[in-house]
C-alpha cells in the first residue's frame, strides 16, 4: 500500500517475483539472534522480586489452549494467512501486548511490548537461552553460533561482525554486485525483447526472488570460504538447497525424510569446506605461521576465523558457521530485494523518487569519470529509507524464541523457568502506536523519524550483542540491485 494513491508502475507487471514460500519460510525459521548482555534494572531474578509484594511480577493474562496441542496450530494458520500477525493481534487486544500462550510443546509468554522485547533480546544466558525447533537443532548442530555461548559465541560473533563491516569486504561485495547483477540484467533484458517479438506488452517474466538468490548466494559464499564461480559453487548451492529445506521439518531421521537428506547434503558441505580450511591451514604454515593480518588478508571469513589462533576455532565450529551464514543469502536478502520491488511497483511516486535520486548520482560518477563505490550507495537517503520501510512492512524476521532458565521478571511480567519467551517483532512493526499508519508503504516515515531505526520499536535484524552481523551487507546488497534496475533494466 503506497500513501499516495493513482498511477501506475514505470515496470512491467513481470518483474514483480513470487515470495510467498520464503516468507512462510521467514514465519516460523528462527534466526541468528541469541540474547546478550543484560540491562540493569530491566530484568531480575525472580528471588530478587520479593514474595507477596504488591509490586512483584506476575504471570501474564491469557490462554494455554488445548491439551498438549495449545495454541500452535492456531499460530501457524495465522503464519500461513495473508495476516500472520491475526494470531498475536486477536489476543494483544484480550489480555494485552505481553500474554501466555502454549506453542511447539510449551507454555510460553508471547511479547510484542517493544521494551519488553528489548529487554529479553538484551538478557544474557543467565536468564534465558536459544530455543529452536528440534530439526533445525539437528542440522545447526552444538557448534553453530546459534546456540553457542559465553566467550567463544562472542569471540565468533564479534570476528564476524568486524569483517562483515570492513570496508575492504564491501568494496569486494559491491564490484562482485556490479557485476553479476550487471550481467544479470542484461539477461533479462535479452531473454524478455526475444519473448515479445512485436508484441511490448510483456515478454518473459523475471522472478525477482529466484534471480537474487543466485546473484547473492555466490557473491556471500567467495565472502565466506572464497570458492570461485564454476562447478565446486554449483555443487555447493545443490547441497544447500537441499539442507536448507529440512531446517523446519518433521524431526524423524529416517531414510527419505526430508531431515534424513538435509543433514546428508550438510555432511557433503561441510566435507568440501573442511578440504578448503584444511588447504588454507597448509598454505599458512607453508608461509612461516602467517596470522592473515596482514597485506591484503584476510580475502574471506575462512582467513579471518584461522588468523585468530584460536584453538577452539576447530575446522568443525569454522565449517559448520560458514553453512549458518550462507542462511542469509537463501531466504532474507533474496526477500527483502523482492518485496522492495513489490512495494515499488505498487507505489508510483516512491518508485519515481527513488529512480529520480539513483539517476542523479549515476549523472554525477559518469560525468566526473568516476565508478560508483559502496558509500556512494549508502549514501543514497531515500533508497535507504525505501529499504528500511521494506524491512518494517516485509518482517523477514518475524520473531525470536528464548528458554527461560530460571523465573525470570522483565519489567513487571514473570516467566517462569523452563517457559519459552516469543518476541514477536512483526506485531511491532505493525503497531498503529509505534508507527502511523501501518499498513501503508511509506518510506517518507524515516526522513520525518530517523531516531526510530535505532529503536526498540524498530528490530528487523534482531538485537542486542547478537544482532545479526551481516546487516549492513544487506542493505548494500539491497541498494545496489535497486540502483542498477531503476537507472539500467527497461
Amino acid at each position: 500500500m503506497c500513501p499516495v494513491r493513482g498511477g501506475g508502475c514505470s515496470w512491467p507487471a513481470s518483474v514483480v517475483g513470487s515470495v510467498t514460500a520464503a516468507l512462510l519460510l521467514a514465519a516460523v525459521i528462527v534466526r541468528l539472534f541469541v540474547p546478550s548482555a543484560c540491562s540493569s534494572g530491566i530484568i531480575k531474578g525472580r528471588r530478587q522480586v520479593g514474595a507477596g509484594a504488591a509490586g512483584g511480577a506476575r504471570l501474564p493474562a491469557g490462554s494455554l489452549g488445548w491439551p498438549l496441542l495449545g495454541e500452535t496450530l492456531a499460530f501457524i494458520r495465522a503464519a500461513y494467512s495473508p495476516r500472520p500477525e491475526s494470531f498475536v493481534e486477536k489476543r494483544r487486544v484480550l489480555y494485552g501486548k505481553v500474554f501466555k500462550s502454549h506453542l511447539w510443546g510449551s507454555p510460553a509468554v508471547v511479547s510484542s511490548d517493544p521494551e519488553v522485547s528489548r529487554a529479553v533480546l538484551q538478557a544474557d544466558a543467565s536468564a534465558f537461552v536459544p530455543w529452536y525447533p528440534r530439526s533445525l537443532m539437528e542440522l545447526m548442530g552444538q557448534s553453530s553460533i546459534l546456540v553457542l555461548g559465553g566467550g567463544l559465541q562472542r569471540r565468533v560473533h564479534g570476528l564476524a561482525g568486524a569483517f562483515f563491516k570492513s570496508p575492504q569486504l564491501k568494496a569486494q561485495v559491491t564490484l562482485d554486485m556490479q557485476r553479476r547483477v550487471g550481467r544479470a540484467m542484461d539477461m533479462w533484458g535479452r531473454r524478455r525483447h526475444r519473448s515479445m517479438g512485436d508484441d511490448d506488452s510483456g515478454g518473459m517474466p523475471v522472478r525477482v526472488q529466484n534471480e537474487a538468490k543466485s546473484i547473492v548466494f555466490e557473491i556471500l559464499v567467495r565472502a565466506l570460504i572464497g570458492l570461485e564461480e564454476g562447478d565446486k559453487m554449483q555443487y555447493l548451492r545443490q547441497q544447500f538447497q537441499e539442507f536448507i529445506a529440512g531446517l523446519i521439518s518433521l524431526p524423524v531421521k529416517l531414510p527419505g525424510t526430508q531431515l534424513y537428506r538435509s543433514l546428508k547434503a550438510k555432511k557433503r558441505m561441510t566435507k568440501l569446506i573442511k578440504t578448503i580450511i584444511q588447504e588454507k591451514r597448509k598454505k599458512m604454515m607453508s608461509e612461516g605461521g602467517d596470522d592473515l593480518r596482514g597485506g591484503t588478508h584476510p580475502r574471506d571469513m575462512i582467513d579471518v576465523l584461522l588468523g585468530n589462533g584460536n584453538d577452539e576455532l576447530t575446522d568443525e565450529l569454522i565449517s559448520d558457521n560458514m553453512i549458518d551464514f550462507m542462511i542469509p543469502a537463501e531466504d532474507s536478502v533474496p526477500v527483502l530485494i523482492t518485496l522492495a520491488v513489490k512495494y515499488l511497483s505498487e507505489c508510483p511516486l516512491a518508485l519515481q523518487q527513488l529512480e529520480e535520486e539513483n539517476m542523479e548520482l549515476k549523472r554525477q560518477k559518469s560525468g566526473a569519470g568516476e565508478t560508483l563505490e559502496w558509500t556512494d550507495y549508502m549514501s543514497l537517503a531515500f533508497t535507504q529509507h525505501v529499504i528500511t520501510e521494506t524491512l518494517r512492512m516485509g518482517n523477514i524476521i518475524n520473531g525470536i524464541m528464548r528458554k527461560a532458565v530460571r523465573d525470570v521478571e522483565v519489567r513487571g511480567h514473570l516467566v517462569p523457568k523452563g517457559w519459552r519467551v516469543l518476541v514477536y517483532f512483526r506485531a511491532v512493526h505493525l503497531d498503529a502506536a509505534v508507527h502511523d499508519d501501518p499498513h501503508a508503504f511509506n518510506p517518507w516515515r524515516w526522513k520525518e523519524r530517523p531516531d526510530v531505526v535505532a529503536m526498540s520499536g524498530f528490530t528487523p535484524f534482531g538485537g542486542g550483542q547478537r544482532l545479526c552481523p551481516g546487516l549492513d551487507l544487506a542493505r548494500l546488497e539491497a541498494s545496489i540491485f535497486l540502483h542498477h534496475l531503476v537507472t539500467n533494466f527497461r
